[in-house]
Parts: C-alpha cells; structure tokens; sequence
C-alpha cells in the first residue's frame, strides 16, 4: 500500500494550524475584481474542460461513504432508500454505493455536462438505480428532476467548496425542496487550515476571498470551519445533528512525503 491515512496527533495538529494561521495572515495578494468575477461566472465551464482533460482518470471511487455514513449502509428489510448526490462527478460515489446496497436509488446531478455524460455511459449505469441530469443548484431548481419532498439522503461530498460563498444559500434552499422532512444532508468537504489551503497562500495570485482560492485550472475551492457551515445550513430552516473537522495525516511510503488533511464532515437534518 503506497499511501495511508491514520490520525493526527495533538502536537502535531497544533503546529500545522499555527503554519496554516502564518500562511493565511500573510497572504496579501487577491486576484483582481475582473478576473474573480470571471471564475465565478464560468465555473461550470471550467470544470466541463477539466472532465474533458482528466475524463474518470482523476478522482477514485468512494469506497468509503457508507463507513462515515451509516445511513448509506445496507439494513434489513427492503424498503429503498432515495438519495441525491449533488456535484456527483463521474460517478465515483454513485457506483460503489447502488453496488453496496440494493436497496439504494441514487439522483445524481453535475453542472459539467461532460461529467453527467460520462455518468451515463459507464457499463454500471442504470436507471432502475441511479439517473443522472445536468443542473447548476444555485439557479436550476432541484425539482424539475426529482419530486418534492422525495428524498431520504442527500450527499454533499467534496461540492460546496466549488460553490461561491455567496450562492452557497440558493443551492441549500434548492436541496431544502426536495428533501423529505426527516431526511439528511451528510456532508464532509475542504476544512480551515486543511493543508490544501497553506499551499494556495503559498502560491501568487490565487486567493479570490476570505477562505476562497482559484486553482491552475481556473477550478474554485472553498475552507470551511464548523461555525461558518452550521450557520450556512441553520439559516435555511436546517438542523444540524452532527458537525466536526477530521484530522488526517497522510503518508506516502512510495514517495516518502507526508500531508496533514484537514476536513469538515457534517450532518444536518430538515426538521419533521
């Protein structure tokens, strides 16, 4: 196994943060108005091209959700389950979870149409079990494709960092609509600090807004704390159940390198 995960110790975690808290401070430099608008208006764009470029060779398939997530677990019994996965990629976690559990249908929407194509073309893609649509949550409504008040789950993995802060609460409120009441949110992205977040203040030009960074590829990321997720979510009528940062460090025995990662994983439940 060239690479594993294991925790972070204390000391260890406290001083990654302070280098993060360093990297953040003097990080002056923010990309001009002009072309922070620009990223932002063709988001989509942007990561249709990186789909074309990288096709199902970047991301690996999500094994793991429904370790971190009990409610994607298969359960007695043979009531279905109804889940949207929102910004779903090629397929990396729709595949594996219809294969883990027969009782799950999965939604899946992106707003790369390439990456929803590439969904539907996968020899696993079936849509007695998943069906795939193009939609841009902060301006398509949710309910042109699935029904009302429908959904048991919503997965949010690794999508609202590529949102822009302030359209975070459209998308939310469009998810709100479809969910039953009961029905979760299971969320985990990009935290405060996380190392990603260090490199980008290290670099020239990169940062767009407080806790926002451009990639390379034109591609947005966003770092949340705890506070600023929960608030996000409560202010449109959510619950928060379960909310947390993960402390990982990473070690690459082939390459001999070591990365702290540091993520938000959340649960927030629509009130009954």
């Amino acid at each position: 196994m060239d690479a594993e995960r294991v925790d972070m110790d204390s000391d260890r975690l406290e001083q990654h943060v302070q280098r993060a808290k360093e990297a953040i401070a003097n990080d002056k430099k923010e990309v001009p108005p002009f072309w922070i608008n620009k990223y932002k208006k063709e988001a989509a764009k942007n990561w249709d091209i990186f789909y074309k470029r990288n096709t199902t060779k970047f991301f690996k398939d999500r094994h793991w959700t429904d370790r971190e997530f009990e409610e994607l677990a298969p359960k007695e019994g043979d009531q279905q389950i109804r889940c949207l996965e929102i910004g779903c990629g090629v397929g990396n976690f729709i595949f594996p979870a219809i294969a883990e559990n027969p009782n799950l249908f999965v939604y899946a929407c992106d707003f790369s149409k390439r990456a929803v194509e590439m969904v539907k073309s996968n020899e696993n893609y079936n849509e007695s079990r998943c069906q795939a649509f193009v939609c841009d949550l902060t301006i398509d409504p949710l309910i042109d494709n699935v029904p009302t008040e429908s959904l048991d789950l919503v997965s949010a993995l690794f999508v609202f960092s590529a949102i822009p802060p302030e359209k975070m609460q459209s998308a939310i409120k469009n998810i709100y609509q479809v969910l039953k009441p009961g029905g979760y949110i299971l969320f985990r992205d990009y935290g405060l600090y996380d190392q990603a977040q260090i490199k980008f203040c290290k670099a020239s030009d990169k940062k767009l807004d407080e806790n926002l960074y451009v990639r390379q590829d034109g591609t947005m990321s966003y770092f949340f704390s705890v506070g600023d997720l929960s608030s996000r979510f409560e202010a449109e009528g959510f619950k928060t159940v379960k909310n947390e940062y993960i402390y990982r460090e990473t070690n690459n025995r082939r390459l001999e390198l070591s990365v702290d990662r540091i993520f938000v994983q959340a649960k927030f439940q629509k009130p009954l």
